[in-house]
């Protein structure tokens, strides 16, 4: 049974996960934007808003094996964790990697609420590999964001910070 301490910090874990407080909310970031605008890169991004989708979802994925007790295996390279492709193939493609990224932030969110935080697998605390994918995903919705403004889609339909 969770102490009064353990619903706090899932309280936080969520609002960090969220982006509340922080950010316009990852779940709404990709909202109202065509697929293929999520392919564009102006000159001198590294990454499409497509790419950076993909590159979330993915570690998303990686800690949610984690915190099921797999060892998933580590890319050799930063770029084993990138889509090569630019952007989807078609509207379908794109709509269903925003499903796999909404539906990997609902299970990370659901986890943070269940799991004993402070309990380790491993040598890491979970709290600690939340932490850390939280934070990943966050520095990446800032380019999502700077992307969307650069593409004139900014904000997402739901509203953004624009000050």
């Amino acid at each position: 049974m969770k102490t009064g301490n353990d619903n706090v910090l899932s309280h936080i874990v969520g609002r960090v996960l969220s982006g509340e407080g922080a950010h316009a909310g990852p779940q709404k970031m990709f909202d109202g934007i065509d697929w293929r605008v999520a392919a564009m890169q102006p000159s001198g991004a590294p990454h499409s808003i497509f790419q950076l989708l993909a590159h979330i979802s993915y570690w998303q994925d990686w800690v949610l094996q984690w915190l099921d007790g797999k060892n998933p295996a580590v890319p050799r390279h930063a770029a084993g964790s990138w889509p090569s492709n630019p952007g989807p193939t078609s509207a379908e493609e794109w709509k269903r990697a925003v499903r796999i990224f909404r539906a990997g932030l609902d299970k990370l969110e659901s986890q943070a609420r269940e799991v004993d935080l402070l309990g380790r697998i491993g040598k890491m605390s979970r709290l600690r590999m939340f932490h850390t994918i939280a934070s990943h995903t966050s520095y990446h919705i800032g380019q999502v964001v700077l992307l969307r403004q650069l593409l004139g889609k900014w904000p997402p339909p739901s509203g953004g910070l624009t000050w």
